[in-house]
């Protein structure tokens, strides 16, 4: 499954809405080793009655496994669909960051990101990330031009300060 793949399910469109419901049970059975609705509603910043009327659309579609009052799972298909949006999710987030946005506002930013942009492009993003953040035989002239970017952005702002 590619990074845009995720956005139907048997020529039926899931919605970026019911993406987070996943993205935020795979982090949160990543982290607890269960999920319960309490913490899906924390963790998206809803009340529990907005993630049961959810968690009974995505069981119906085949991607969550939930009994009322108990704990809910990911099926192998919904892993699947969580696994590529948090691939996306990471990468906007790494490239926002590279590009020296902050870490609370590349958060929120990728977010909106992950939803929107056509898989072709997400692909480029990841390949970019990936060469600038994580291969050792990146050009030297890429080291420098992000040290170089990181002094134009703070002069830049002691600039924008003074105005």
């Amino acid at each position: 499954m590619l990074l845009g793949e995720s956005r139907t399910l048997n020529d039926e469109k899931i919605s970026g809405r019911a993406e987070d419901y996943l993205r935020a049970i795979y982090e949160i059975v990543g982290q607890k080793g269960f999920a319960r609705i309490k913490n899906i509603a924390r963790e998206l910043e809803v009340k529990p009655p907005t993630v049961v009327g959810m968690m009974k659309k995505l069981a119906e579609k085949g991607l969550i496994v939930y009994e009322k009052y108990g704990g809910v799972t990911l099926t192998v298909h919904g892993s699947k669909i969580a696994e590529v949006v948090e691939k996306r999710h990471e990468t906007f987030r790494r490239f926002l960051e590279i590009l020296l946005v902050p870490k609370d506002i590349a958060v929120k930013d990728a977010h909106i990101l992950e939803h929107e942009l056509h898989p072709n492009t997400v692909l480029q993003f990841l390949r970019f990330v990936d060469f600038i953040a994580k291969h050792s035989e990146r050009p030297m002239f890429m080291t420098r031009w992000l040290g170089a970017f990181k002094k134009y952005c703070e002069r830049n702002e002691v600039e924008g300060n003074q105005k």
